[in-house]
């Protein structure tokens, strides 16, 4: 409704569409004033005698749109009322979901393995208990999207996903790249427990996932072999730099690590116990941790950052009943990227890096250790 002429001060606008709240038809009011917005959601009857209200009491224009036709109302200044049918805008049913409706990039339509998975039931539907699991698979695979499209060649033929548990993020990970990007990528997921392995190799097969597999192992012993995504979410403490030290020794275009635990640069700061300018803060335990949180990833990024990635860190949020993760991310940079500005970029990383060692009272970095830096 506009063409507002009534007594409400400010008002011209009102928007009104069909929603469904807890299963109830509702009409949903956008009263649109001069600088806001006012939503209000009224049951179908009382709608419709506020509607009927308000074109008696003030708007002089309306239009009903419908997948047939539209329909303009019109109060002439004679109070002759004409009514004209023009074409429709859209032919297409609008959603009457009270919230708009996020795209997925992970659907739920015959997939088997959220099936399996038990996130969703045979035809499709997400289960009320799984649908903070099902917002993280999409979440996971939002963050990766991007960072794929970073890879310098575009191509990722082998992924191994270290720590991979029940797999449902391995899962949407191949579902993603063979659905929706058409990659031949091959996906290993390395777990401990072999039970996981099991029932996700079962899982892989009755989905048809040919170029997915699961192998019992841990990080550390895994033979990385040529790898261009290299994943470990939540591997606690040092079995994180393993999982990136396999990366940088396989030259994967892509490291993508959500660090779990930092006791062993935390134990180095315990020991030593440096005063510094922050001393005054660390001497209280929460801060102690979240320092040796930012220090041990600090350095980690600045390790890839000498092995030739562009490194990212940035807030990663597994799911909505954890606390919010910091996710390191290197991507490779392309071969014509390495000058010799570059070189001179490598000694001044590796200067920072025994600088900020000396300046918590840091011995050595796992990550540094295993890389003979």
């Amino acid at each position: 409704m506009g063409n507002y002429q009534g007594d409400e001060a400010d008002l011209k606008q009102i928007l009104i569409r069909s929603v469904e709240i807890k299963r109830e038809a509702k009409l949903a009011f956008t009263f649109r004033y001069k600088t806001r917005d006012i939503v209000k959601n009224f049951a179908i009857e009382e709608g419709l005698n506020l509607l009927s209200e308000y074109l008696t009491k003030g708007f002089k224009v309306a239009t009903l749109f419908t997948t047939q036709a539209d329909f303009i109302f019109e109060i002439k200044k004679d109070n002759h009322i004409v009514i004209r049918e023009t074409a429709p805008v859209t032919k297409e049913k609008p959603s009457v979901s009270h919230d708009k409706q996020k795209q997925r990039q992970i659907g739920t339509t015959e997939k088997q393995y959220l099936v399996d998975l038990k996130i969703t039931d045979d035809a499709g539907a997400v289960f009320k208990n799984a649908q903070d699991k099902y917002k993280q698979i999409n979440h996971y695979i939002e963050i990766l999207s991007p960072l794929i499209k970073e890879v310098p060649d575009g191509e990722i033929k082998h992924v191994v996903d270290m720590g991979s548990g029940k797999g449902y993020l391995t899962f949407a990970l191949y579902d993603y790249l063979h659905q929706v990007l058409n990659l031949n990528t091959k996906i290993t997921g390395v777990e401990y427990r072999q039970d996981m392995v099991d029932l996700c190799n079962q899982i892989a097969a009755k989905s048809k996932f040919d170029e997915l597999d699961f192998v019992q192992g841990t990080i550390q012993d895994y033979d990385a072999g040529n790898i261009d995504l290299l994943i470990a979410l939540h591997a606690c403490d040092t079995a994180t730099d393993d999982a990136i030290y396999k990366g940088i020794k396989a030259d994967a275009k892509l490291i993508v690590v959500a660090p779990c635990c930092h006791k062993q640069i935390r134990r180095e700061i315990e020991k030593n116990k440096v005063s510094n300018d922050v001393s005054f803060l660390t001497k209280y335990g929460i801060f102690l941790e979240r320092q040796a949180e930012m220090v041990t990833d600090g350095i980690r990024a600045l390790i890839l950052e000498y092995f030739g990635y562009k490194t990212k860190v940035f807030e990663f949020i597994s799911d909505a009943h954890t606390p919010k993760n910091v996710l390191v991310v290197g991507v490779k940079k392309a071969e014509s990227l390495k000058t010799k500005a570059e070189s001179e970029r490598q000694a001044e990383v590796l200067e920072k890096i025994k600088d900020s060692k000396a300046y918590f009272g840091i011995g050595h970095h796992h990550l540094e250790k295993l890389l003979n830096l």
